[in-house]
């Protein structure tokens, strides 16, 4: 068997691999009634919102210059 048959067929592999994992992802999904999707959402929100409320900085962060930007970039 040729190098490229191997490569072709491991691709096909995953596309393959990949739609079953969408397939169970989407099945997952809609096994919720709205009603359950709706509470999980307000669920969400809520922890949302008070964690928010308790990290919001009181002053605003102070502005960086365009040279501290770039060195920070770099740094990465």
């Amino acid at each position: 068997m040729r190098w490229w048959k191997a490569v072709g067929l491991a691709g096909a592999a995953g596309v393959v691999a990949t739609g079953v994992v969408v397939v169970r992802a989407e099945r997952r999904r809609r096994a919720y009634t709205p009603d359950q999707v709706r509470e999980q959402l307000h669920v969400r929100f809520a922890q949302a919102t008070s964690a928010e409320a308790i990290t919001e900085p009181t002053t605003p962060p102070p502005r960086d210059d365009i040279r501290s930007r770039i060195r920070r970039l770099f740094h990465r």
